[in-house]
């Protein structure tokens, strides 16, 4: 639901859409970090046809992400934002790197991919769209959990 360390799609688009502080941090503060995002629609539909085959998926355990064809980096995704939403906000730099964290984390998915036939089907573009969606027609409920008002 929008933290640092899970879900900096959606925070980094809530601040955009509500305010708040962001920063880049790590890795000369530049925002270079590189991840895969997936579409929680596209993992629905994931979990959706395990369950309806639940013997043939049983004590096995699959990486499931967006991939490279769906990773970006911090500072891209703020460019897409802006965009998006016609809001630019101030980004601090915080030039220390934390000890755990990584320059770049793609998901691995070929396991599950060879073995389901899965695959993401909606892009970064759409992904993004879509959260942006959410957050603007559920304003009055999101804003008090990120703005921290009641």
């Amino acid at each position: 639901m929008g933290k640092v360390d899970q879900g900096f799609v959606g925070l980094w688009l809530a601040r955009h859409v509500f305010g708040g502080r962001l920063s880049y941090i790590g890795y000369g503060g530049a925002g270079t970090q590189v991840r895969d995002v997936l579409h929680v629609d596209d993992l629905c539909r994931l979990i959706d046809m395990q369950i309806g085959e639940a013997a043939d998926y049983a004590g096995k355990t699959y990486n499931v992400g967006g991939g490279p064809d769906i990773s970006v980096s911090l500072f891209e995704l703020t460019g897409k934002w802006q965009a998006l939403t016609g809001m630019k906000i101030k980004i601090e730099s915080v030039p220390e790197t934390p000890a755990a964290d990584v320059p770049y984390y793609v998901t691995d998915s070929s396991r599950v991919r060879a073995e389901t036939g899965w695959r993401p089907e909606r892009s970064l573009a759409a992904t993004l769209a879509d959260v942006h969606k959410w957050l603007v027609d559920n304003r009055a409920a999101l804003a008090p959990i990120f703005t921290g008002g009641s």
